[in-house]
Parts: C-alpha cells; sequence; structure tokens
C-alpha cells in the first residue's frame, strides 16, 4: 500500500524522511517538533537557524542527524480559528509542499505526524481528511510509500473508526512516558500566546491568542479569545489553587474524565 496510517513514534521510523510539525521559527517548540529536535541533537537546532523561518502552509528541509532518516522536512501548518481563515488551504498546502520537497531530493518514504491536530487546534477527524485526501491525490501521479503516524489516543481511535487496518506499534504506556508534562504542556500555550500576539502587531486578527502582555484587557475580551481546552484550562486552575487533582475532583463532584 502506498499510504499507511500507523500508531507510533514518528522518530522511531526508518524511512527517508519523516515531517516535523514545525512553528514559523523553526527552532524548536513542544510536541512532536520538541521530540524530533530532541532526537536529533543540536545539529538540527543549528541548520534551522540557518533557514531564516517558514511561512504558514509551507515547509523547508534538513538533514536527519542522529534521526533513523535522511531528511527532516519542517511543515509549518495554521492554526484552527473557526475553519473560515483558508485553514484548510494551509493544511494542504502543507502536505503538498512536503511530498514536493521529498520527491525533489529523491525519497522513496515520507513519515506525517498529523500536521496542526495538536496544540493548533485543528479537528483531528478533519485533520485526518485533509492529509488523507491530500496524500491520495499526489499518490496518484507519484511512487512513493506515505506513512501517516498518529501518536495520541484520541486520533488513534478516529483513524481506527475511519481504517479498520491501521497498525499499532505502540501501546498507551508509551504515549504516557513521552508525553510532554503539564508544566511543558503550559510553556508550549504560554509560546503560542506570544508567537500570536507578535504576529498581531504586523497582521491584527480578531481571535488571536492572548498572551501575558495582553492581561489588561476585560475579562469577557479575554475569555473571547481565549486558547485553552476546557480541561487545559481546569488544570491550570487546579495548580494555581495549590489543591492536587484528587482534592479538585472531590470538592467539585466532576468526573476526572473531564480533565484527561
Amino acid at each position: 500500500m502506498p499510504l499507511q496510517i500507523i500508531r507510533n513514534d514518528i522518530t522511531k521510523m526508518r524511512v527517508d524522511a519523516i515531517v516535523n510539525a514545525a512553528n514559523t521559527s523553526l527552532l524548536g517548540g513542544g510536541g512532536v517538533d520538541g521530540c524530533i529536535h530532541r532526537a536529533a541533537g543540536p545539529e538540527l537546532l543549528a541548520e534551522c537557524s540557518t533557514l531564516h523561518g517558514c511561512e504558514t502552509g509551507s515547509a523547508k528541509i534538513t538533514k536527519g542527524y542522529r534521526l533513523p532518516c535522511k531528511y527532516v522536512i519542517h511543515a509549518v501548518g495554521p492554526r484552527w480559528r473557526d475553519g473560515k481563515h483558508q485553514e484548510q488551504q494551509l493544511l494542504e498546502s502543507c502536505y503538498r509542499t512536503s511530498l514536493n520537497l521529498a520527491k525533489e531530493n529523491g525519497c522513496q518514504s515520507v513519515a506525517f505526524p498529523l500536521i496542526s491536530s495538536g496544540i493548533y487546534g485543528y479537528p483531528k477527524d478533519q485533520a485526518l481528511k485533509v492529509a488523507v485526501d491530500t496524500i491520495s491525490a499526489f499518490l496518484l501521479e507519484n511512487e512513493m510509500m506515505v506513512y501517516i503516524v498518529i501518536f495520541d489516543k484520541k486520533a488513534y481511535q478516529i483513524s481506527g473508526k475511519l481504517f479498520a487496518d491501521i497498525a499499532a506499534y505502540i501501546d498507551d504506556w508509551y504515549v504516557d512516558e513521552h508525553t510532554d508534562s503539564r508544566v511543558e504542556q503550559r510553556r508550549r500555550l504560554e509560546a503560542l500566546s506570544e508567537e500570536s500576539c507578535f504576529e498581531a502587531a504586523s497582521a491584527p486578527l480578531p481571535s488571536e491568542a492572548i498572551c501575558k502582555s495582553c492581561s489588561s484587557q476585560s475579562l469577557e475580551a479575554a475569555l473571547g479569545q481565549i486558547d485553552e481546552s476546557f480541561s487545559e484550562m481546569l488544570l491550570r486552575k487546579i495548580d494555581e489553587s495549590g489543591m492536587t487533582d484528587a482534592q479538585c475532583y472531590k470538592k467539585a463532584n466532576i468526573d476526572r474524565k473531564l480533565f484527561s
């Protein structure tokens, strides 16, 4: 099969190229981006620093260094706002540009994460459909082995409903051991908010994320622009209160599933 969906750690994939869900700076971050940079070693960051960033919807290629692949293709996906701000077109462009870069560099196999479906908030079922449709269109005219690598449980469950033959090479225990801690998740959220505010200086958006420098806004405006999910907000509030998770569950009488 020229296209396979699997559950695995993308940094373990023995392919010609893996695709990194990067940010516009290309200088590393959390999630897939951070995992790839850690696995590749500092040489990857050194090369990325010479690329002068990358626009949303585009991609750039580097060596793989300590990864078991020849290349890393850094694709910058869109942040999900409401589906009416060219999110789908930008995400499709990520996949097409990455595939063309792989082809230009003689790659016979490439592995993608589910771009934009993490902290950027693109709905996982829609992100998967864009990935499958765009990759399939490319494979109609090109010979290449392409993998969509699913890591988190929710995306895996969605994929399993759509594709009965999905292969799993990791389990939930492995995912838990290699998922960012709450502190790291918060750091990523803060970094994303700061990046959004920086971009707003040149192109203000009505639903842009808020950061610490924007704290003077009214509560209503802040709530309208906040970039946290419900569970992320709950976890942050628990930490700020000094309570343990168990104490909060008991006092609030809320199902702990809301915190996962």
